[in-house]
């Protein structure tokens, strides 16, 4: 009976042993990383460093994200998940991304707080229809406006990744642009004379309010910004040659000054000659101002000159314009200011 019970015995501890020998075939260990098993685990990593930075602003800058997985094979969406936990504001975020089998699939990312805000995204059972769109209200005329100060937009994609069912754990990066610009207008006086919020309209015309599931633009009516915070402001300054020669001759310190804030949708290189800034006067709807806003954001780009247009114009989300008035409240269109470069205007035919 001893006997028996010894090579029972013997038999068990040999099974054990064969199944730790299959596992450690199967597994560089019994357990890998910290997931306790050998399944493959797929995570998803955003970065934000297209700006003018050039360092990750996402867990700064982005507190919502919508993630959609495609599959590559029939071009559907085969899994999505939202994320607007404190998580994200952590160095390190990883998205989980669990029950895919292995494949090819291809990563597409509506971001920010304007996702699900300002801004509208498609429901879609395929990639093509991930189409996000402008929220907008309609003024006295029927036309498309956006009074509002939209909240930020992001867009990413990571296209056909393979999905391996090795063990371990497999991290994708998709890359965000940011889709949403600030835009800055100050007037002002250069003789002093007090400059009334409340007599000035402020607007840039764009269609630039539908984005395609690849960040392209689509065909889209003509949207008014318009301004959602004017105030007036006095500063100090030097006025520029170029518009008085007497100035350095006039202890001129303080002038007076009305400061516009507009939010707009992305900006495209290919678009310099519609996307226009314009100031109006509110009692007689003179237009005073009427600028290529694109083809003067692009005037600046100084030691970035080098830099493709399209990948500055993402880069940079804020934007500063100083025009000079006359007493008669008029644009003396020789020079402007813009993110404190001075730019000389000649032959402009604005």
């Amino acid at each position: 009976m001893i006997r028996f019970f010894y090579n029972s015995l013997r038999h068990i501890y040999a099974a054990i042993l064969v199944a730790a020998a299959a596992s450690l075939a199967g597994c560089d260990s019994f357990i890998y990383d910290d997931e306790g098993d050998c399944d493959p685990y797929y995570k998803v990593r955003f970065v934000y460093d297209m700006n003018m930075k050039f360092a990750d602003a996402f867990p700064q800058e982005v507190y919502e994200v919508t993630l959609y997985v495609v599959d590559d094979a029939t071009g559907k969406i085969v899994w999505s998940h939202h994320e607007s936990s404190e998580a994200l504001r952590q160095d390190g975020y990883l998205m989980d991304v669990d029950g895919l089998e292995p494949g090819t699939y291809s990563l597409i990312a509506w971001a920010g707080e304007g996702h699900t805000t300002s801004f509208a995204v498609r429901e879609a059972t395929r990639h093509t229809d991930l189409q996000c769109s402008l929220i907008r209200t309609r003024g006295e005329n029927g036309n498309a406006e956006s009074r509002n100060d939209l909240k930020r937009l992001y867009h990413g994609k990571l296209m056909a990744q393979t999905f391996p069912g090795e063990q371990g754990v497999h991290v994708y990066t998709v890359p965000l642009v940011k889709n949403t610009n600030d835009i800055h207008i100050v007037l002002q006086h250069l003789n002093g004379t007090p400059v009334d919020a409340d007599d000035f309209i402020f607007t840039v015309e764009d269609a630039n309010g539908n984005m395609d599931w690849d960040n392209s633009l689509m065909p889209d009516e003509t949207i008014t910004y318009h301004a959602w915070a004017v105030n007036s402001a006095s500063a100090g300054v030097d006025i520029p040659e170029e518009l008085d020669p007497d100035a350095h001759s006039r202890a001129i310190t303080n002038v007076s000054a009305c400061v516009a804030d507009l939010t707009v949708a992305r900006l495209m290189e290919d678009r310099r000659d519609k996307a226009m800034l314009k100031v109006y006067n509110a009692d007689s709807g003179e237009n005073i101002i009427s600028v290529p806003l694109v083809d003067y954001c692009l005037m600046v780009k100084g030691h970035y000159r080098p830099m493709d247009d399209q990948e500055y114009l993402d880069r940079q989300d804020d934007y500063s314009m100083v025009f000079f008035l006359d007493r008669n409240d008029k644009w003396l269109n020789t020079v402007i200011m813009i993110n404190s470069w001075k730019v000389i205007i000649q032959n402009t035919g604005v």
